[in-house]
């Protein structure tokens, strides 16, 4: 294992870390900051998703994060806060992955996905060992350019087709030959195929996680677990996209008069998905070029090259090959691409929770802003409840107590005689009693 360096933080440390750690990872859109990301892919243009959930929020958020482990606060593998980060990527693959691959929209599909990569990065940066770390920051690298490239593709797709709809959607490889393409080398690189770039990122968090299990044992394997899953899941999700949009029939005589996207539209998808192949290929300068020399006196050696860990690699192809099964067997059990992942989506038990997270019942910010207006209708009644003690009740009271002094109080000598010995009367018996 790597030499392990850090402190386990105490008391208001970990206060700190976390308040500082939950900017970091909202800025990246990871769970349970991640609410907007779907929405907005649904309704904002695909060049501004392509530019802030794809890259720069984790530009941003993620090295941030890499700062606060290392230098503000030099968190220990396996401390308190270490597995929090773990817990929250974990998680953050799981879950994402798991919505991404049951939608039937181009972009909603890859919006949860870039929600999902960045559990991975927060998993291998809490981990906080070089390997992790390393991993984390190459991923947050290589995810910005196969992501750009996936979100472009999918605005290609809607400039020439007016949606993306994938049940409108199929066999687009045969009119937009270079928009497939670029979608092709920029989906293997997110599912982590080699030689691609997210392949090597993968594989250096893949090895971060199963040293953390082999060292702490127990529940930590469950780390590893979660991002061979997601591995798996990306790849079902991506296989399935890619079907339904690309291959098999159009769905529509009208998309066999679809024409390739204009050369402007091109040009930056040609150069990201190049990008994907020369830094998986050639990772040495992406790493000993711009990861490495941040992290400065944290790493003992460099990571670049083929992954030293050839079990994990053997793992990582072995969940790639099941995926391909796992589609073949989808896509002939329900005739076409978007059905392969159904009998997941439609499984006993989890047809249920998926309904019930389609309809945002799970969500954080929904759950948040349920019990904000629960509070606020509390605090609407008690405000009620006081004005009408104040303006109506005592008002009544007093008026009531007013009238009925005025009735006792006539004038009349005789009657307030009468009261004067009833008072001497009872003061008597309230002393006799007392006595």
């Amino acid at each position: 294992m790597d030499s392990i360096k850090g402190i386990e933080m105490v008391g208001v440390a970990n206060l700190g870390f976390v308040c500082i750690m939950l900017g970091a990872i909202g800025k990246a859109g990871s769970m349970p900051f991640h609410s907007w990301i779907p929405d907005a892919a649904v309704d904002a243009p695909l060049p501004f998703m392509a530019f802030l959930p794809a890259a720069l929020e984790k530009l941003l958020g993620i090295y941030l994060l890499v700062r606060i482990v290392l230098d503000f606060y030099a968190v220990a593998p396996g401390s308190t806060m270490s597995i929090v980060m773990m817990t929250i990527g974990s998680l953050t693959i799981v879950l994402a992955v798991a919505m991404a691959l049951i939608q039937k929209d181009y972009k909603r599909l890859l919006s949860y996905h870039a929600i999902s990569q960045v559990g991975y990065m927060v998993l291998g940066i809490g981990t906080c060992i070089p390997v992790g770390v390393v991993g984390g920051l190459f991923h947050m690298l290589n995810h910005a350019m196969y992501k750009c490239c996936l979100f472009l593709t999918g605005g290609s797709v809607e400039k020439q087709t007016g949606t993306t709809d994938l049940r409108k959607l199929g066999g687009l490889g045969k009119y937009m030959p270079i928009t497939m393409i670029c979608f092709i080398v920029a989906a293997c690189s997110i599912s982590g195929v080699p030689p691609f770039n997210g392949f090597i990122s993968k594989e250096l968090i893949f090895h971060a996680s199963f040293e953390m299990g082999e060292v702490m044992g127990g529940a930590a394997w469950l780390f590893f677990i979660a991002a061979v899953l997601g591995a798996f899941l990306t790849a079902a999700s991506f296989l399935k996209l890619g079907h339904a949009a690309f291959f098999g029939k159009p769905a529509d005589e009208e998309l066999k008069k679809t024409k390739e996207a204009p050369a402007a539209m091109l040009l930056p998808m040609l150069v990201l998905a190049a990008g994907c192949v020369l830094f998986g290929v050639y990772n040495q300068l992406p790493l000993q070029s711009l990861v490495e020399p941040s992290l400065g006196g944290f790493l003992d050696h460099s990571h670049a090259g083929f992954p030293a860990f050839s079990i994990l690699v053997v793992i990582s192809l072995s969940v790639l090959l099941l995926s391909v099964i796992n589609h073949i067997f989808g896509v002939k059990r329900t005739g076409w691409g978007l059905g392969a992942v159904d009998h997941i989506h439609y499984a006993p038990g989890l047809h249920f929770i998926y309904n019930r997270a389609e309809e945002h019942f799970f969500d954080p910010f929904d759950i948040v802003m349920l019990v904000i207006k629960g509070f606020a209708w509390v605090a609407f009644a008690v405000d009620r409840f006081n004005d009408w003690i104040y303006n109506t009740f005592f008002v009544k009271v007093y008026t009531g107590c007013s009238n009925g002094l005025r009735i006792l109080n006539n004038g009349s000598s005789s009657r307030y005689l009468a009261w004067s010995f009833s008072g001497v009367a009872l003061l008597i018996i309230v002393f006799v009693v007392l006595i």
